[in-house]
């Protein structure tokens, strides 16, 4: 089989991010291996221009990752269209003055981190804050409307448009629904490059099922999580893949789109993973999750039907 394009997530701040950079073979490895970087924009310094600049150097692949303040939200979502906006016209003074080149620009599409953590630290008792937004419908649109415009200019720019998505969006969109754009601010956005979130660390013990149940029809798949990302309250962080967990969810993966992501690069440094994928074996047998795969479809059949209700209920 050809090796697929693998693409790293790297979400450092500057110093650490520097250090990762400068470790020994982590650049030739993913020269070795024809693989991409995208790169978390959580600062426009020029710590991080220089990365950039040396990845151009060596002929890697950078696909800007968008990122705004914490106090912004971090991510993007229904309720911050002004400020990614805002933040798309920075980066492109800050790529200018650098002289950086860019193979695509990535949105990561997820819910107000603020509102995240306050889900996480008070359960249901957050509830009054989104139920609201049943009958707001027009916000989801209007959002939606803004950011396919902030996507034309991308594209007018000369970048190819990435969007990271959860799996959910792909049922939402197939029952005709906003129900969980609705509630999560999350938004269903027509990108160049569709990318499903399929993080099996965060679902022990059905994440192999979930992916093998989302990989048909995917554009690309990201696989992880192994190691890195943002700190969320109340302890919740998942084991990290090990080198097994990786290798079925890659072999997995593969079944369906050569086109893979892995979260995160500093993960797999760290785990002394990305020398090993240089001789990685991609034909190896993998057993299907078949019957968990089977649960996953059945909870999905659900999910659908629900959504599929909700598309008649809710305009």
């Amino acid at each position: 089989m050809k090796p697929p394009m693998l693409t790293f997530f790297c979400e450092l701040e500057a110093a650490p991010l520097r250090e990762l950079f400068a470790t020994p073979g982590v650049v030739e490895d993913l020269a070795a291996l024809g693989a991409g970087v995208s790169l978390g924009l959580v600062d426009l310094g020029p710590e991080r221009a220089q990365v950039v600049q040396r990845l151009n150097q060596e002929g890697i692949p950078v696909t800007a990752w968008l990122l705004l303040p914490m106090a912004q939200g971090y991510w993007f979502h229904a309720g911050n269209v002004e400020q990614a906006t805002a933040r798309y016209d920075d980066f492109r003074a800050w790529t200018l003055e650098h002289g950086l080149r860019w193979e695509g620009v990535g949105l990561d599409i997820e819910p107000d981190i603020r509102e995240l953590r306050r889900w996480m630290e008070g359960g249901w008792r957050q509830m009054g804050e989104i139920l609201p937004r049943l009958v707001q419908g027009r916000r989801v649109r209007d959002a939606r409307a803004a950011y396919v415009r902030l996507m034309e200019r991308m594209r007018a720019d000369g970048y190819r448009v990435d969007t990271y998505q959860f799996p959910v969006i792909v049922d939402e969109r197939q029952s005709r629904s906003s129900l969980v754009q609705r509630l999560a601010g999350v938004l269903d956005l027509p990108a160049d490059r569709e990318v499903l979130m399929l993080y099996t660390s965060f679902l022990r013990p059905y994440g192999p099922a979930a992916l093998w149940s989302y990989g048909p029809g995917s554009q690309s798949v990201a696989v992880g999580v192994t190691g890195g990302g943002v700190d969320l309250p109340g302890g919740f962080a998942p084991r990290p893949l090990d080198w097994a967990e990786l290798s079925r969810d890659l072999r997995l993966a593969v079944r369906w789109t050569h086109d893979l992501h892995v979260f995160s690069l500093e993960g797999c440094v760290r785990q002394g993973f990305l020398t090993r994928l240089k001789t990685f074996d991609w034909d190896a047998p993998v057993d299907p999750p078949l019957m968990g795969a089977r649960r996953v479809e059945a909870l999905r059949r659900a999910a659908r039907l629900l959504l599929r209700t909700s598309a008649r209920v809710l305009r």
